[in-house]
């Protein structure tokens, strides 16, 4: 089934072709499993080819990229270096990357984009723009040379995660949400008994970390884009 749910056209770009019921077999077939063999079995029905990981390094990612790196460390792992992280999310990113092993590949906005969005201080104006240009939209890049997107969402996060299954379709490519049901209590637990370093702002206050220019302490995502409805930067919508 999984070989048949994917096409490629002439100039090598997967085209999802996937039914309504395929993906809500793939559900029923992962909801009983825990995350650690959620993530196992997809190594099972996909190749590591046609799998794309992504990471923010923000407050607890070591969580996810713990779990892949034990299961299989050759997957590569991206990050989108907006030009506008804090300098401890790139110290934090250094220290798993050593801790874990990790295959990091940096993908950012084209250059000329990423100066608008500097001297237009396009985050304070229109700050569904500047997360395209400097997230969205170089991701998307390199999206259309994958099948299936690990994402490590939990949907206690927001109103928005609480409504998706471990597997959508999402913009022609298969989002896979191996810790969607993972409670924050189980997330903290795993935390302490692996001794997993947390992001340096977490004992600050930060609880969700973005960009300098859009974060502030908070709890869970209230500290993102603060006093404004946004709650997502686009890229699991």
């Amino acid at each position: 089934m999984i070989d048949s749910m994917f096409e490629t056209s002439s100039n090598h770009t997967p085209l999802l072709d996937i039914s309504t019921e395929e993906i809500k077999a793939l559900n029923k077939k992962y909801k009983p499993l825990s995350a650690q063999e959620r993530i196992k079995q997809l190594y099972i029905d996909f190749d590591i080819a046609d799998i794309m990981l992504t990471s923010s390094f923000a407050a607890t990612s070591a969580f996810l990229l713990k779990l892949v790196s034990d299961i299989n460390n050759k997957q590569e792992v991206f990050f989108i270096d907006t030009g506008y992280h804090f300098e401890d999310t790139l110290k934090y990113k250094t220290t798993l990357e050593k801790k874990y092993n990790l295959n990091v590949t940096s993908i950012s906005a084209i250059k000329e984009e990423h100066e608008f969005t500097t001297k237009d201080e396009t985050w304070k104006k229109n700050p569904d723009f500047c997360c395209s240009i400097n997230k969205v939209q170089p991701l998307e890049k390199i999206k259309k040379d994958y099948k299936v997107w690990i994402s490590g969402l939990m949907e206690w996060q927001s109103d928005h995660r609480a409504t998706l299954d471990i597997f959508e379709e999402r913009g022609n490519i298969l989002k896979f949400y191996p810790l969607l049901d993972v409670s924050k209590e189980e997330r903290d637990a795993f935390i302490e008994e692996h001794n997993l370093p947390f992001h340096p702002l977490v004992a600050k206050g930060y609880h969700s970390i973005g960009c300098t220019h859009c974060t502030i302490p908070g709890e869970d995502r209230s500290g993102r884009w603060n006093n404004n409805p946004k709650t997502e930067c686009g890229l699991h919508l």
